[in-house]
């Protein structure tokens, strides 16, 4: 195939789940790519020689090997080929904003539609999964260390497959009663699997780590008990869980008022929320968006998103935003917040003001003032904040593991250590709240300078 009918394909759509039968459901929205669309989106890529995708993927995969693999139909080869980087395709080619980071750099997005590599990544591994094919990468004879990983997240799950291949003998420590982290209780359903998220907790059992849930370290057990039990190195891999507040009165103690990540947790497993008529729910980003879905899911009747900024302004996935304006969510734009309205302690509705552009900040992006006198209220039964979240370090007065104002780990930027030698960081817990493929990578630096660490080559 030439370069001519290459550019003349156009990007393939996955199969999807009609609006009306989603909201009946928690099932997988989008179904994918079937073999025959998989090959047919491969022959898209045009192998650059200087391949930008692969400078806007934050692991750094190999996407034009892996890519030319699947069109060969070597579907084997080429997931492996991605493992080589990634310890979670089937998680990555899911969640990902590949829109803003491999898919962005694509040298067909300039003129054209990118390359769908999220698709075809998540393609691959599906494939594995769906043909009974092995997940487990080869593993090195035990070496008798012990590592400890807090956290079951990207980092975390990448520091464990990777320091179990080497050898070490890796317990996963998880403060709640799931295996997955955030990827368990903060992503729904129709958007990860959870049989997904389970094949991946089976394959790194079958690399010999073990998994424990509903550990709180700091609270059940201490970071110096953990080393007087053994473990040469530790891995602190604590996402983000603790959602930032609007800063409006009331706003802890009315009821109706709840953040995104606590409405989420509820809800993902399984306890019940009380259902009513209107929420409203105040953010732009993906988990704004998810709050949304899962409460027209739930029962709710009306749903509508109030974000300061405008739609182009959004840090949702664009895909996300499709299916959430398609789902029947009101989307509500330039308005915040300014006071909560109650009856008895109940929420009755939110007071808004309208936003405008003010003055740019450091990175060119204007800031939103409130435009005086443009007051207006929406009823609502229920009003839950996602606007961000922040990290809560482990609180352990046994090891003083340094943290910043941000309340994010101190640590070396190259090798991910803190000040405690044996102690490392990364993911959420460093970065702040970030993209699954940024915790990958900082998993995947923080298990080789432990392996260094732990072999005396630091």
């Amino acid at each position: 195939m030439n370069i001519r009918e290459q550019l003349a394909i156009p990007r393939q759509k996955p199969r999807e789940l009609d609006p009306e039968e989603r909201l009946n459901n928690f099932d997988e929205v989008s179904k994918g790519f079937d073999e025959a669309t998989a090959i047919l989106e491969a022959q898209r890529c045009l192998q650059c020689r200087k391949p930008l995708c692969v400078l806007g993927c934050p692991i750094g995969n190999d996407i034009p090997r892996f890519i030319d693999l699947l069109r060969q139909r070597k579907f084997e080869e080429a997931y492996w080929t991605i493992r080589e980087t990634s310890s979670m395709p089937s998680i990555c080619g899911r969640v990902c904003p590949h829109e803003f980071q491999c898919e962005g750099a694509c040298i067909r997005a300039k003129k054209d539609e990118p390359v769908a590599i999220g698709l075809l990544e998540r393609f691959l591994a599906d494939w594995m999964i769906i043909n009974g094919k092995n997940l487990t990468p080869r593993c090195a004879p035990g070496n008798g260390i012990k590592v400890a990983v807090i956290g079951s997240g990207p980092a975390g799950i990448t520091v464990a497959y990777s320091l179990s291949q080497k050898g070490y003998s890796c317990t996963v420590y998880e403060s709640l009663p799931v295996f997955g982290g955030m990827l368990s209780v903060g992503i729904p359903n129709y958007r990860l699997p959870r049989n997904i998220i389970g094949a991946e907790l089976y394959a790194l059992q079958q690399c010999g780590v073990n998994v424990k849930t509903g550990i709180t370290v700091g609270r059940d057990i201490t970071l110096s008990e953990l080393r007087e039990q053994g473990y040469a190195s530790i891995f602190l891999g604590i996402g983000a869980y603790e959602s930032r507040r609007l800063g409006l009165e009331g706003e802890l103690d009315t009821q109706g008022v709840m953040s995104g990540i606590d409405y989420l947790g509820q809800i993902l497993t399984g306890r019940e929320i009380a259902l009513g008529d209107k929420v409203v729910v105040i953010g732009g980003g993906n988990v704004a968006i998810d709050v949304a879905r899962v409460a027209l899911r739930s029962g709710w009747k009306e749903v509508t998103i109030v974000y300061r900024r405008s739609r182009e302004e959004m840090p949702a996935s664009l895909v996300e935003i499709k299916h959430v304006e398609e789902e029947g969510v009101t989307l509500l734009f330039h308005a915040a917040p300014t006071r909560i309205i109650s009856r008895n302690n109940q929420l009755t509705a939110v007071e808004f003001i309208r936003m405008q552009p003010g003055d740019p900040d450091q990175t060119g992006r204007h800031q939103p003032v409130p435009a005086p006198g443009t007051e207006f209220i929406l009823d609502a039964e229920v009003l839950i904040a996602a606007v961000g979240q922040k990290v809560i370090p482990v609180h352990d007065g046994t090891v003083p593991v340094k943290t910043n104002l941000r309340g994010t780990y101190v640590v070396d930027p190259v090798t991910l250590q803190t000040n405690v030698e044996w102690i490392f960081a990364g993911g959420d817990t460093v970065l702040g709240p970030q993209t699954v493929a940024k915790a990958v990578c900082q998993g995947l630096d923080a298990a080789e300078s432990m392996h260094r660490y732990m072999q005396g080559r630091f």
